[in-house]
């Protein structure tokens, strides 16, 4: 077991850290404080995994994007709106930017002890690609389609070298330490099938076919958020470890469907763990009885929110022991 957003605001200690670094990305470029926050969770709650604590837009801004996050507004970024724009971020060297997360990876597996393990992450192309084409979050990605539909070329060069980017960036990782990769695709949901394919699932199964050759001994999790039935295609794809479910996503349907196909991971409502008490109790029991007899992963179906209380991650890990 492990969960998502496992080391963030719901827990005092990360606040306190957070408070010193003075930026959120003051504090992903610092491995110091960045592999306290990462050890946090698993320290607090022991854990089965700690997962680096950093951020999916760090790719845009070793590619030369201006990224920076508003307090209380997320992240904004400014949109490349010509092909020169990529043609710069074409000729840049991520690695050369994103030294110091791989001395938290190095940090970090240091001080856990061998039988926890580390996983490094990267959002997936599509994910990235989004919030570097709309300059901030969106919960709708119709103008993305939009675009798509009238300039399919220029989403195509971008995605390109997003995959390249963030393969070295990942390679880099398991090099440092990380035992484990996840890739988010978060803003996969909301598109049509066909476009699903060509820009979620086909993106991500060339980045974990390049990170594959390379390293081929290092388990790979998807995570495509809001994709429905389309989550047997990532599942079934020959890279996919593992497949995470988000929480609309069925558990029968995933047991008989996806277990077949690669380990299942994740599925519970992190708001029940807001909830907490029997509400919790009987979705993590439940959760846990669907995919008895089958390798499963314990975790979210997204991740905690700030108002999550740390006392009910303790109880959970309780029921999840007692259970499991």
């Amino acid at each position: 077991m492990w969960f998502m957003r496992q080391a963030g605001r719901y827990l005092p200690e990360y606040r306190a850290v957070r408070a010193k670094a003075g930026s959120f990305l003051g504090l992903c470029f610092n491995p110091e404080l960045a592999s306290e926050v990462t050890l946090q969770p698993v320290r607090r709650f022991d854990l089965d995994a700690a997962i680096l604590f950093s951020d999916i837009l760090v790719i845009p801004k070793a590619l030369g994007q201006t990224v920076s996050f508003e307090e209380g507004e997320g992240p904004r970024l400014l949109p490349p709106t010509l092909p020169k724009d990529l043609d710069a971020y074409a000729r840049r060297n991520v690695l050369a930017d994103l030294g110091p997360i791989f001395e938290t990876v190095r940090r970090t597996r240091a001080a856990l002890s061998p039988e926890k393990a580390l996983i490094g992450f990267a959002g997936a192309p599509w994910t990235v690609a989004t919030y570097m084409l709309a300059g901030a979050p969106s919960d709708d990605p119709s103008a993305l389609r939009a675009l798509w539909y009238r300039d399919p070329g220029f989403i195509e060069d971008l995605l390109e070298i997003v995959i390249k980017a963030t393969a070295d960036y990942l390679i880099a990782q398991v090099d440092a330490g990380a035992d484990a990769l996840q890739l988010f695709d978060t803003w996969a949901g909301g598109l049509p099938e066909n476009l699903a394919r060509r820009l979620s699932l086909e993106p991500m199964a060339r980045l974990a076919a390049a990170v594959r050759e390379r390293r081929p001994r290092t388990p790979i999790i998807f995570f495509p958020r809001g994709v429905g039935v389309l989550a047997s295609a990532f599942a079934a794809l020959p890279t996919c470890d593992a497949i995470g479910i988000d929480i609309a996503t069925p558990w029968g349907w995933a047991r008989e469907t996806l277990s077949p196909l690669a380990t299942v991971q994740g599925g519970l409502d992190p708001l029940v763990v807001v909830a907490g008490g029997a509400p919790m109790e009987q979705a993590a029991r439940g959760l846990i009885a669907t995919f008895s007899g089958v390798p499963y992963v314990f975790n979210l179906g997204h991740g905690f929110t700030p108002d999550t209380p740390p006392d009910h991650v303790s109880r959970l890990v309780e029921i999840i022991r007692e259970v499991g």
